[in-house]
């Protein structure tokens, strides 16, 4: 990130399709916010270039030749966790879509979003959200919905709330239904920044790192 007083966000794209690499280095260098500080054709040496480009988001395709996003989003994830990553497809397959999340990606979006949309998601990944399309959305739910629900033997008895507080299991369930942190500012009427603050801590009670852990957690152990 730099060190001036209103830092940009410094943004990398790994795509194979050159022209979509193109066109979000004009569309990211045209703003005022954000610096476009590398565009790669595919994630062989995807660690290096981060390492070196130092980005605070990134825009990964999911798929690639060689090695696949979700590869990419692990290896990158354990040298660099703080870094936000937001998957892009044209596809919508919630096994692979899970695969992302439960991998440590931010968010997920469909490539025929509008520009406007790749650069909402952007910035709100930025700012610690996890956007992500309402189709991919609704996915989710559906996959996590069909998975098996952990046995009361199991390493946590389903009904285990965690010692989450009544907030937390609130903004838990509106995860669980989809909705992003700014849609669940605007439902709640508290700020960004207090949703933000409230699921950091849902985490770290529910022992998870991505919202994909969070949501599959919460509906397998019935907790909200």
């Amino acid at each position: 990130m730099s060190n001036s007083e209103n830092p940009k966000i410094r943004v990398v794209v790994f795509d194979d399709n050159e022209e979509r690499r193109k066109s979000l280095k004009y569309l990211i260098g045209m703003l005022p916010d954000m610096d476009f500080v590398g565009g790669y054709k595919d994630a062989k040496n995807a660690v290096a270039a981060v390492m070196s480009s130092k980005p605070d988001v990134i825009l990964m395709d999911i798929e690639m030749p060689g090695i696949s996003g979700v590869e990419a989003v692990s290896k990158i994830k354990l040298v660099i966790p703080e870094v936000a990553i937001l998957m892009q497809t044209i596809f919508d397959d919630e096994t692979m879509i899970f695969d992302a999340l439960k991998a440590g990606a931010s968010g997920y979006l469909l490539k025929k979003g509008t520009p406007e949309k790749v650069i909402e998601g952007v910035r709100e990944a930025y700012q610690g959200g996890a956007p992500m399309s309402p189709a991919i959305a609704v996915k989710v739910l559906s996959y996590f919905r069909k998975m098996p629900q952990r046995s009361q033997e199991g390493e946590a008895a389903v009904g285990n709330d965690y010692g989450l507080t009544s907030r937390q299991k609130e903004i838990l369930s509106e995860l669980v239904a989809g909705k992003s942190y700014k849609m669940i500012a605007a439902s709640m009427n508290i700020s960004y920044n207090t949703v933000n603050t409230h699921i950091s801590h849902v985490y770290a009670k529910l022992h998870v790192h991505s919202l994909g852990e969070a949501v599959a957690k919460a509906l397998k152990e019935k907790i909200v």
